[in-house]
């Protein structure tokens, strides 16, 4: 019996819907297929089955939202890498947006995330600051 009891701790482990730290230089992004690298950016959609998408930018994020069957209901957790904070994974539903043409992200959104509010940032880059949910709107669509 003992063998069993094993075996099934062993699938209720596997079967955890948790994030997993971004592997910068090894993970790939699940949309456009690129190594991840600047440890600055990064989104990541964990399934309630576990099941684990990782991105370089949060427009990449946002083209496999709309690529794909599985409903946002899906997703257990929604998150996106701090920028001041690099590879810091932080809920996106919570976190501060800024967006500008001088932020340097990997496939071009312009989008930076933070965790806290940031207005000197916000002055010194030119940046819209925008919510989760402006960013659907924008992204999404």
């Amino acid at each position: 019996m003992k063998p069993f009891v094993f075996a099934l701790f062993l699938f209720l482990i596997g079967c955890a819907a948790e994030p997993e730290p971004l592997a910068y230089g090894k993970d790939q992004c699940h949309a456009c297929k690129m190594t991840l690298m600047d440890r600055k950016f990064g989104a990541e959609l964990v399934t309630k089955k576990g099941k684990v998408y990782k991105f370089d930018d949060i427009n990449c994020l946002f083209n496999f939202y709309k690529g794909t069957d599985v409903s946002k209901e899906d997703y257990q957790h929604t998150l996106v890498i701090d920028f001041s904070q690099p590879e810091k994974l932080i809920d996106a539903q919570k976190a501060y947006f800024l967006k500008s043409s001088e932020v340097m992200s990997p496939m071009a959104s312009g989008v930076a995330a933070f965790e806290f509010q940031n207005s000197e940032l916000t002055t010194n880059w030119q940046a819209t600051p925008l919510t989760w949910q402006e960013l659907e709107k924008q992204f999404g669509e």
